[in-house]
């Protein structure tokens, strides 16, 4: 799944986000459910625009909140795979 130049953006207890340095490519990780969406391409440039847009709207939500937000309501949850 993820890279070795991968860096860790959010993580909480139930949810993790990381993403390549040049940030062309997330990795949304859903630790309760043992899911993993990774984003690539359009829909990386998509969840990237969600995600700031997101970080601005509500700057004192924690990672958790932020992220399950983006997996349920951004839609991020439907191209999650089981992880491995």
């Amino acid at each position: 799944m993820g890279g070795l130049d991968d860096r860790e953006l959010e993580t909480g207890d139930e949810y993790a986000l990381s993403a390549a340095a040049d940030r062309t490519r997330f990795t949304l990780h859903n630790k309760a459910d043992g899911m993993i969406a990774e984003l690539r391409d359009d829909d990386a440039a998509r969840f990237l625009k969600d995600y700031d847009e997101m970080k601005l709207q509500y700057p004192d939500w924690n990672a958790d909140k932020l992220l399950a937000q983006l997996w349920d309501q951004g839609g991020y949850g439907w191209l999650a795979q089981q992880e491995e």
